[in-house]
């Protein structure tokens, strides 16, 4: 009796084994079928920018795409958010897809064709509109597995959900936004979600390589502000001062401190690192008052208390030496990005599967953040980086590096993230 029904499941697995091959394969082939639009379409958002919570245009044209393909669409998610709903043909889990939408105040410095001639004003101040962190490429790649998807959707053994999502980069000062308030508004639920997958394209990996890690592969990102108030006096007479620019000057070193001497970066990397220093109005006048704002990246929630606490605390007896007052605030915001363990486990030859073994790489955990986070403090989410580097440079010396005039991406990495979308996904799907 055992024997025989061993041949059974021998006999039922087999169609199953094969079929989960043939769908895989014809997702793939559609997949180079429209590589160039893909290119097309990153072309069009890369020349055509939009700031966090202001990308308008953009959500337009992703929800026209979205709507042409028959798929289910929601749009004022978060502000300027789109989501897109596939039911597939057959039953099966929920899957959500995820790509950022904004651009950065960036004044683009590359002789593209396509090149981002946007002008805007950003914190009252003028200033171009560029994709310097390649979410224009992030949108298309989504916008491809979308159209993949939608010509095989009778076969699909689930529901996809495809969430465009803004204000990746930050909101601007006095509103909330980005992954947070998507989730905050029911983005993974009705169907509820249960796995994400997002990806990044990244200047310093070659093109065709995949980048992953299990657990904490991004930091979480707090942001600081520390005002300083003193005496004012003139330029002539500091010693009838309380100086809050030397005042500043001293936290601002008394910060890195933290991290050299008190951190245990052995454990985990972390970052303290100022961004804005304002203060006085007149070269010989001191000023009242000075202002610091700055970012704090941490990977270990325990190191994460303690540079807050510390943070405070130098702030305050710095000033209180001199004889200042300091206003500390430190606000979090994004959590680490955590890739669920058994998840990518799971997920790891689906990768693999994209590029081969000799270009996936186990990476170490990085500074940078990501507010993926939020949904992946809901639900088991896997986040992992495709190269856009041409394969000619040298591994890890980008042309123009993430956040800069000069950010470059080779479009013919776009492929490996429509590819890896599609293995992730049906991989999952017939897996669960």
């Amino acid at each position: 009796m055992k024997k025989n029904f061993t041949i059974l499941l021998v006999f039922i697995l087999i169609p199953i084994i094969g079929f989960a091959q043939d769908i895989n394969q014809i997702a793939l082939e559609k997949a180079e079928e429209i590589e160039e639009k893909v290119i097309e379409w990153r072309r069009y958002f890369h020349q055509n920018p939009e700031l966090s919570n202001r990308e308008y245009e953009t959500a337009k044209k992703i929800a026209k795409h979205l709507e042409d393909l028959g798929l289910e669409v929601e749009t004022g998610i978060a502000h300027t958010g789109v989501v897109g709903l596939l039911k597939g043909g057959k039953s099966g889990p929920v899957v959500g897809l995820r790509a950022d939408i904004d651009a950065l105040p960036v004044t683009e410095r590359n002789d593209l064709p396509f090149k981002s001639e946007v002008v805007t004003e950003y914190n009252g101040k003028e200033t171009g509109v560029m994709h310097a962190c390649g979410h224009d490429t992030h949108i298309a790649i989504m916008m491809g597995v979308a159209e993949v998807f939608s010509e095989i959707k009778d076969e699909i053994p689930g529901t996809i959900k495809f969430i465009f999502q803004p204000a990746e980069e930050g909101v601007p000062a006095g509103e909330r936004g980005g992954a947070k308030m998507m989730v905050e508004e029911g983005v993974l639920k009705n169907p509820d979600v249960e796995a994400i997958f997002g990806l990044h394209i990244n200047a310093g990996t070659p093109v065709g390589h995949i980048k992953y890690k299990s657990e904490g592969i991004m930091a979480a990102s707090d942001r600081f502000t520390i005002k300083v108030k003193g005496k004012q006096a003139h330029g002539s007479t500091p010693w009838a001062s309380i100086d809050p620019i030397a005042v500043s000057a001293r936290i601002i070193n008394g910060l890195q401190y933290i991290i050299s001497r008190n951190s245990e970066l052995t454990n985990e990397a972390a970052v303290i690192t100022v961004g804005i220093m304002q203060g006085g109005v007149r070269y010989n006048i001191i000023p009242e008052e000075a202002y610091l704002e700055g970012t704090i990246r941490t990977l270990d929630a325990d190191m994460k208390k303690m540079i807050h606490e510390k943070i405070r605390i130098t702030a305050q007896k710095i000033a209180e030496i001199e004889g200042a007052t300091v206003e500390v605030e430190i606000i979090e915001n994004a959590p680490l990005t955590y890739n669920d363990p058994e998840l990518t486990r799971k997920m790891a030859a689906s990768l693999e599967k994209t590029v081969g073994a000799e270009k996936l790489h186990i990476m170490k955990a990085i500074t940078g953040a990501e507010d993926f986070s939020y949904f992946q403090n809901e639900i088991p989410g896997l986040y992992f980086f495709i190269g856009g580097q041409p394969n000619e440079q040298a591994e890890g010396q980008a042309l123009g590096g993430h956040h800069t005039p000069d950010f470059y991406i080779d479009e013919s990495g776009l492929i490996t993230g429509v590819k890896a979308f599609v293995n992730l996904t049906l991989d999952y799907m017939n897996n669960n």
